[in-house]
């Protein structure tokens, strides 16, 4: 006899979850690249780090899931969510071991997970702030693969991860302006505003370089885009709307990994 998941798909309990959000796994690697480039190497351990913030963002979909539908038990959701996250948390703990400097950034990683789950209990996961909270959650994978590779937290690492932060939280509001109710410019341009002060800020601080604090430029050009081409923006099939933000995400990735690498990278 077949097990079945009582969430209302006819999946086996056994069979894998996947997180739907396409976009949060671009997130995801831009975040991991960007911190890789600056740490200027890849190794065995570098791979393990990639598993542990890919199958941590995994374990977060079958829990959130869980959590929305509380009123019954789903297996297959709690079965994923066990898996995922016990793997993440084993390998995350072997490279903690091996750089203690890690402990940090794992910390902040549960402490976003319960920010996660008190937001949908309270119904808050689509709210502005919620949403860029998570964005930089996820970017939190900039500095576990810096960490991993070098064994230590710089600045400049910190710097990098801020910037990811605003990058990739950019797209909230300009996904919001397709809502008639979040179709206003002001929240966006705000925002923008903010964090071009920020980014002016870090490479004030000496915590990015000038090429790097540029690529925050990339968000710009979208918002400009976006508000010359409004009308478009706003009636387009989403299809196109998320290759639109993909052609930036993968924009932005390359050039701040760039900007971060040697001339020569060392044989």
């Amino acid at each position: 006899m077949q097990l079945v998941s009582s969430s209302g798909h006819k999946h086996p309990v056994y069979w894998p979850t996947f997180s739907p959000e396409h976009g949060v796994i671009l997130v995801l690697a831009g975040s991991l690249l960007t911190g890789a480039s600056l740490a200027q190497t890849w190794t065995w351990e570098t791979w393990l780090a990639c598993v542990v913030a890919f199958l941590g963002l995994q374990a977060e979909h079958p829990l959130i899931v869980q959590i929305k539908q509380r009123r019954s038990w789903k297996p297959r959701y709690l079965l994923w969510t066990g898996i995922y996250g016990g793997v993440a948390i084993a390998i995350a703990a072997y490279l903690t071991y091996r750089h203690p400097v890690l402990l940090w950034i794992s910390g902040a990683a549960v402490i976003a997970i319960v920010m996660d789950v008190v937001a949908v209990l309270h119904r808050r996961q689509k709210a502005i702030d919620t949403e860029i909270f998570m964005f930089a959650a996820i970017c939190l994978a900039t500095l576990f693969v810096y960490g991993t590779n070098t064994g230590t937290l710089t600045p400049q690492a910190i710097g990098l991860w801020l910037l990811n932060s605003l990058f990739f939280a950019s797209a909230v509001f300009t996904i919001k302006l397709r809502k008639v109710k979040t179709s206003s410019l002001r929240g966006s341009l705000v925002y923008h505003g903010v964090a071009i002060a920020l980014t002016a800020a870090l490479y004030w601080l000496g915590w990015l370089s000038l090429f790097t604090a540029l690529t925050l430029g990339v968000a710009l050009l979208k918002l400009a885009v976006v508000i010359l081409f409004r009308d478009w923006y706003r009636n387009c099939r989403f299809e196109y709307i998320a290759r639109f933000e993909t052609y930036f995400a993968l924009t932005y990735t390359a050039l701040a990994c760039l900007t971060v690498l040697p001339e020569y990278l060392p044989g």
